[in-house]
């Protein structure tokens, strides 16, 4: 058999494979996107909503109508001038445009506890009060270097080299990652590197996505 004609049966191959993958896959992220497959170094990611639309929210995020604010109070939709507010769609596009090349991190600012509870699938653990502006803070001045700042002698920071972060905590009434968000601000980070996932862990549960237990 001529190569040709067998690399074009491969691909039609695969094409067919890809095509029932697709198909199978009645519930989509979006019209053009069934699902997100993804790497970040030697880890392999998947995203994707649950078929099963028989499936309940998580335990983990019962609804609740109200809950003491504070601690808990409702997040604006804009947390802060130049801060960009995204939804789940949003969160597909800056994994494959910032995390996948090494340009931006999806951040889990909630506590560890939650962390390992379940995340969105490539999300790294931060706490919010790991970005208290604060002296008494061990974390802060190295954390802000290995996200593009730069000190000055006089103390303040300045981002030549800024990574783009996307922030998420519990939901709309979780004030961690606002937190973390506004101490960003507070040393300096340009607000236009800086996303926020209103919505949360509940809202991610809610419609189906997938749910990574940290190792």
């Amino acid at each position: 058999m001529p190569r040709l004609l067998r690399l074009a049966l491969a691909i039609t191959a695969t094409l067919l494979t890809f095509s029932s993958a697709v198909k199978a896959q009645e519930i989509w992220i979006s019209p053009d996107l069934p699902y997100l497959d993804f790497e970040i170094g030697d880890n392999f990611y998947l995203i994707e909503r649950g078929q099963d639309n028989s499936e309940f929210i998580a335990k983990a995020y019962p609804p609740r109508a109200t809950r003491p604010c504070p601690p808990y109070c409702i997040q604006p939709i804009q947390l802060a001038p130049g801060v960009t507010t995204v939804g789940e769609i949003e969160i597909t596009d800056f994994i494959q445009d910032y995390v996948v090349p090494g340009e931006g991190f999806l951040v889990d600012a909630r506590v560890e506890s939650w962390y390992k509870a379940g995340t969105i699938p490539g999300a790294i653990n931060l706490p919010f009060n790991m970005f208290t502006v604060d002296d008494k803070n061990p974390f802060l001045d190295q954390l802000l270097i290995s996200l593009g700042g730069v000190k000055g002698s006089d103390g303040s920071w300045s981002y030549p080299n800024a990574k783009s972060l996307l922030l998420f905590c519990n939901g709309p009434d979780c004030g961690q990652s606002p937190r973390a968000i506004k101490n960003l601000l507070q040393s300096n980070y340009p607000a236009d590197k800086l996303y926020y996932y209103r919505g949360g862990m509940k809202t991610w549960a809610k419609f189906g996505f997938t749910i990574q237990i940290p190792e």
